[in-house]
């Protein structure tokens, strides 16, 4: 078998999976892009199993740590594993994440389950050229009515695949509502956000809406308003939900009429909205701050960070001593450090002493592991404000 001779300074001799191209010392028997190859150190100790692109920056991921191919029986095994971690959370297996990519050691590989239906994305090269067999083992494990692939995004662009989307296997179904916890989202497998839903959310929408009874609730950047729908049906005496996407405000709406969750919903840039609010002088109880990934690279974090503290800062405005504000990041790019300290500069700017209520995290269906850091991406804190100095 092809084989990758790895230099001592990478980071896989620290608990990592990835190789960078920078981090092979040599390549033996002419391992092609796609090819299973082994791993071994500059002494020639094996190390596992990974999958070769050298298009890729990243040219080897590690599946396992023992001499391993991608057949059939493999696929199964790691599809069936995930799902037990799922089982044992807790978790709605018809309703979640069942294979996240190296964290359910099938690396490029994300599997979402939308009841009967399953989406699919393989996203390096090795899994690609074996979609067949993946198709072949959900068809087995799910017997599902659709799979559907969405391949697409930066990290196919990376690994010199096309992208492509549309159904592997039955037919692409019509956007479907799906219910979580009382709530309604509409599930489009083909053209909706991520896979059809952000199932990484659901947990927290019903963590926040612990915080809302009673209150006033501004939820920005909404989506589907899952934050919004979570805290009218949990009690919140007045909900306004804000949206750049009039389509996705749109959808919002339905689900809400679907779900019996009063919320105003409004179409505007929330940058835009809550600049206009917070100086006409409105204030809330509870400001949701949820929004899409401010930087796709660390080339940018910067520009993330200023537009993290300007809505942390609007928020921090609108909120009197006993308001709340739940903020979230979803890049991995943003240390959990980094996004704090843009809590901690609009507090000081906003002059407001803040209180941590709790913090929050991905659903488990998204699993961490604890020496790939790119495995945890989702932060969030709810902070009081115990005093305006």
């Amino acid at each position: 078998m092809p084989t990758l001779t790895i230099l001592p300074r990478a980071r896989i001799f620290h608990g990592h999976v990835w190789i960078y191209a920078t981090e092979i010392k040599a390549r033996l028997g002419d391992p092609q892009p796609g090819d299973v190859v082994q791993l071994q150190d500059a002494r020639g100790k094996p190390m596992g199993s990974a999958i070769y692109n050298p298009k890729s920056q990243i040219s080897a991921r590690l599946f396992s740590y023992r001499r391993q191919d991608l057949d059939l029986d493999f696929f199964t095994r790691r599809i069936e594993r995930a799902l037990r971690v799922r089982e044992a959370a807790g978790l709605d297996l018809r309703l979640c994440r069942v294979v996240w990519s190296e964290s359910d050691g099938i690396p490029g590989v994300i599997i979402d389950r939308y009841g009967d239906c399953l989406v699919l994305q393989t996203l390096t090269l090795a899994m690609d050229m074996r979609q067949d067999l993946i198709v072949q083992a959900l068809q087995t494990i799910f017997n599902p009515t659709c799979i559907v692939q969405r391949n697409e995004g930066n990290v196919r662009k990376a690994e010199g695949l096309e992208l492509i989307k549309g159904p592997v296997f039955g037919d692409a179904p019509e956007p479907f509502v799906v219910r979580h916890q009382g709530s309604a989202f509409h599930v489009d497998p083909v053209d909706g956000q991520k896979t059809g839903l952000y199932l990484d959310q659901l947990d927290n929408y019903q963590h926040v809406s612990k915080l809302a009874k009673g209150r006033r609730v501004l939820d920005c950047f909404t989506n589907q308003g899952g934050f919004a729908q979570a805290c009218a049906l949990a009690g919140a005496a007045d909900v306004t939900a804000v949206d750049i996407s009039e389509p996705a405000i749109a959808v919002a709406e339905k689900n809400a009429a679907i779900s019996g969750a009063q919320v105003k919903f409004i179409a505007a840039n929330c940058f835009d909205f809550l600049k206009h609010q917070e100086s006409s002088g409105a204030t809330y109880d509870l400001i949701i701050l949820d929004p899409p990934s401010f930087t796709k690279s660390k080339a940018t974090v910067n520009d993330a960070m200023r537009g993290y503290k300007e809505i942390h800062l609007r928020a921090l405005k609108m909120l009197q001593p006993g308001g709340i504000m739940a903020t979230f990041s979803c890049s991995h790019h943003v240390s959990r450090g980094e996004f704090h300290a843009s809590i901690e500069d609009a507090a000081v700017d906003a002059r407001k002493t803040l209180r941590r209520v709790t913090t929050f995290t991905q659903r488990p269906d998204h699993p961490i592991l604890a020496t790939i850091p790119e495995t945890e991406y989702l932060t969030g804190y709810a902070y009081e404000v115990i005093a305006a100095w």
